[in-house]
């Protein structure tokens, strides 16, 4: 499998230009898909040659329960620097596990907390309006979502603008965008080049609500308005870093100054001769790359593997 073992592991630096021109260029909610899909083959692809490397320096460990075969010199050359990146693939490996697991485990307490909270309210409306002095606002995914907003919150924005912030809130639960950013951030946790494009999702999933708020409402000015105010107001509530995962604003003077000014083009690729159209060929390609090296490396690993098992 040569070098193509370690190409996905670089590959997705080239998802980058695309983080930042797909929030200037593509409709929010094409840029979110396009940014969460990019996400997780480059982390697939990373994730799986990083197992592979994981095989071939698990069999070079003495006592371990693999044919003897595996840790053959033919085996070895398959790798480059088989010495080094098999044994550091299994420390790296460790850390992606934990780095995942704690992820999913802070998202889904959080959750399970909030909806402990909203038992002891009651009431079946889709908008739970808490008695707390701190005021927030957000979107908590479940079966079914809920819209959580504090007292405080409602008393600091005027009642028109109430229905853009519920609106923006509703449209969090319909596009299900938190499972665009846990698979965003689970791809960084396996690959930390990917780092860069959670900070382009957030911002393409407010902007994506800021849209549809502005269309139920019928009032770009109020909805920016409400935007702009809420983000004023708004203060941390208890739940530390966990809450982030579903009240992150994301940059608010962009968003109010995009929501003052035209509506974006619908458009479900930018064109070529545009600097987003270039950096969205380029990360396309740079995906297409690492699927493949990723494929070829498994392929070949298989393939010396089968030769070197003992019958």
């Amino acid at each position: 499998m040569g070098v193509f073992v370690y190409l996905p592991l670089v590959l997705p630096l080239t998802a980058l230009p695309i983080a930042r021109l797909a929030e200037q260029h593509l409709h929010p909610r094409r840029a979110a898909r396009l940014l969460t899909t990019v996400a997780v083959i480059l982390a697939s692809c990373s994730l799986l040659c990083l197992g592979l490397l994981v095989v071939v320096g698990t069999a070079q460990l003495p006592g371990n329960p693999l044919p003897d075969g595996w840790s053959d010199d033919e085996v070895r050359e398959a790798v480059p620097h088989d010495a080094f990146a098999g044994k550091a693939s299994i420390l790296a490996l460790v850390v992606v596990t934990a780095a995942c697991g704690f992820t999913v485990h802070r998202h889904f307490r959080f959750r399970a907390r909030a909806h402990r909270v909203l038992r002891g309210l009651g009431g079946d409306d889709d908008v739970a309006v808490l008695p707390d002095a701190i005021p927030y606002a957000y979107a908590l995914p479940g079966s079914p979502g809920r819209v959580m907003v504090s007292t405080a919150m409602l008393a600091s924005l005027e009642p028109a603008e109430h229905r853009a912030l519920f609106a923006h809130e509703r449209a969090h639960l319909t596009g299900r965008h938190h499972r665009l950013l846990l698979a965003t951030r689970l791809a960084g946790c396996v690959n930390p080049l990917l780092w860069p494009l959670l900070g382009a999702l957030v911002y393409s999933t407010e902007r994506w609500a800021d849209e549809e708020a502005a269309r139920v409402t019928g009032d770009r000015r109020l909805t920016a308005r409400a935007v702009g105010k809420a983000a004023l107001v708004a203060r941390p509530v208890p739940g530390g870093a966990a809450f982030a995962a579903f009240a992150a604003a994301g940059p608010v003077p962009r968003r109010v100054a995009a929501l003052l000014g035209p509506v974006p083009p619908d458009r479900s690729w930018p064109p070529a001769l545009t600097p987003a159209g270039a950096a969205a060929l380029v990360a396309a390609a740079g995906t297409t790359v690492s699927a493949l090296s990723a494929l070829n490396a498994a392929v070949a690993l298989f393939l010396v593997l089968e030769a070197a098992t003992p019958l």
